[in-house]
């Protein structure tokens, strides 16, 4: 390694803030070592230390001055507003409490939902739209995100979604739980689920598979050495990793062999038959059969939802493959996304423990924020659903307050033309809990393309839900619906709405599922009566 002054060198605190200093911003330790973990700059440090070089990271930045704000405006158009963007929180901020009880594609961050539905004003938002006590309705509810913030906020909501999942989804989290109860119940499942194991070996397989890629990953991959070089282009990654993965294999199919184990089932018509590893079925069959013994029905619920986070985080896939599932993965394999050798998963004990601890938590924390508020998701299609006739049915409230004082409008993401199938993305559960599908129904599903009659069944499909929830919303009502809208639809769906636009916010979207760091964007739609 070149001879470097000791000045020059400095620990990742160090570095993050006189990184902090140089650019006039806050600079993290975690975003340091992502530049060394990613081979961005290299690591001046050994024996497991890491130490970085006051001269690389200046060049880094010189090289790299310009600030994402700028990048994405270049892109998109300097009407961005990048305050919508809400970049100054934390991954963990715009996932708070009880919004990530389940992975959900296509969801907003609740801190776009309060920015509507609170009572500030700003330069953009010059007054407020909803008060408190108020009634709002999102009819295409996905997983909940505006019911759960019109509670914090001292709102009442109603939701409406076609999926069934997704209403079970929306109402775990608006749910009240006996938390005690539900820690009894999922450590005696983690008891018997460890005693289940020890009747089979893929436990004892795992440990050992995990050690021998230790160190196989020590010597082939090491980190950060190994990013920096692909980096640098001094590796060529996928030749190299090719022909490393098939040395592995020997390996790997050593201990398959030793150890008996069964890696794919013997049927494949179901998802659940298709992407699990016979192990790991065997566990998510024994976990639901503990499930289905539960008395309490929240309880009982509640741990549904957890096993079915779970199950989705141990289909046999690989990491950077989880929204795509291009074909099953039986077999140890080179993981662009940690650059190294990883494997698929052969038990759900891990994730069920760790998601039941999480699951706890993040009840524990909505429950201190939560206002005597209504929140329910009705199942249903919203281009024709009586809203108050489902209230009525379910002997729940705000019936009579919806007759009386109507509903004051609606924050809502339609589905987009042609991006998402909103039921094979939980297929599994579906499968395991034997939930009706309604995939007809769904407007815009991804099968249907983005093609010119697919765009106007789509128009007709928004209108149509629009002008079905009126006869329930107050005269003087707001209607914000978020929209990526690259086909210019929305002004032809507020025409058949007998709406008007009143204003538009265009966002920057930072926080995609699956990681996407592309630059995209979508416009809020504020609506008005005529």
């Amino acid at each position: 390694m070149e001879n470097i002054e000791t000045t020059n060198l400095m620990k990742i605190k160090e570095a993050s803030i006189w990184a902090s200093k140089y650019l006039g911003k806050n600079v993290t330790s975690s975003n340091i070592a992502y530049l060394v973990q990613y081979g961005r700059i290299p690591n001046h440090g050994d024996n497991g230390n890491v130490s970085v070089n006051r001269a690389d990271l200046k060049e880094y930045y010189r090289s790299n001055n310009e600030t994402k704000e700028d990048r994405w405006k270049k892109k998109l158009g300097s009407d961005l507003n990048w305050d919508l963007s809400f970049s100054q929180y934390s991954e963990s901020e715009t996932t708070k409490h009880v919004h990530r009880l389940h992975p959900y594609k296509g969801k907003f961050i609740p801190q776009l939902v309060e920015y509507f539905l609170d009572d500030h004003t700003d330069n953009y938002k010059k007054e407020p739209f909803f008060s408190t006590g108020d009634i709002v309705l999102d009819p295409f509810c996905g997983c909940g995100t505006t019911l759960v913030q019109a509670n914090e906020l001292g709102l009442h909501a109603v939701g409406i979604d076609v999926s069934s999942f997704n209403a079970f989804i929306c109402n775990i989290k608006t749910g009240e739980f006996d938390l005690n109860d539900a820690q009894r119940e999922c450590i005696g499942i983690n008891r018997s689920l460890r005693a289940f194991q020890f009747d089979n070996s893929n436990v004892k397989f795992e440990q050992t598979l995990l050690e021998e890629l230790k160190v196989f990953n020590a010597e082939h991959f090491p980190a950060p050495e190994f990013r920096y070089k692909v980096a640098h282009n001094e590796i060529d990654e996928k030749s190299y990793s090719d022909q490393k993965s098939k040395s592995f294999l020997k390996i790997y199919f050593h201990l398959i062999n030793e150890f008996k184990i069964p890696l794919e089932q013997v049927q494949s018509e179901t998802f659940l038959d298709k992407w699990y590893l016979q192990v790991v079925r065997n566990e998510i069959d024994f976990v639901f059969a503990q499930i289905k013994l539960i008395k309490n029905s929240k309880t009982k619920r509640l741990l549904q939802l957890i096993l079915s986070r779970t199950i989705r985080s141990c289909r046999a896939t690989t990491h950077s493959d989880l929204g795509t599932l291009r074909g099953p993965v039986t077999t140890t394999y080179y993981c662009k996304k940690h650059g190294k050798i990883c494997k698929p998963l052969f038990s759900i004990f891990g994730w069920w423990q760790r998601y039941s601890s999480d699951t706890i938590k993040r009840v524990a924390q909505f429950n201190k924020l939560r206002t005597n508020t209504f929140q329910k998701c009705l199942v249903g299609d919203s281009r024709l659903i009586n809203i108050q006739e489902s209230l009525n049915s379910l002997n729940v409230g705000l019936p009579n307050e919806i007759k009386q004082n109507k509903i004051s409008g609606i924050f809502s993401s339609p589905p987009y033309v042609g991006l998402i199938n909103y039921h094979d993305q939980h297929a599994y559960a579906y499968d395991l809990y034997g939930i009706e599908r309604r995939d007809e129904l769904e407007i815009g599903p991804l099968q249907n393309g983005k093609g010119k009659e697919a765009r106007e069944s789509y128009v007709k499909g928004i209108s149509d839900v629009l002008n079905n929830c009126k006869q329930f919303l107050k005269h003087d009502y707001n209607v914000f619906l978020v929209a990526n809208d690259q086909y210019n639809l929305y002004p032809q769906i507020a025409e058949l709405s007998k709406m008007k636009i009143v204003n538009t916010y265009k966002r920057p979207v930072l926080n995609r599922v699956e990681k996407s760091r592309s630059a995209y964007s979508e416009i809020i739609f504020h609506l008005r009566n005529l």
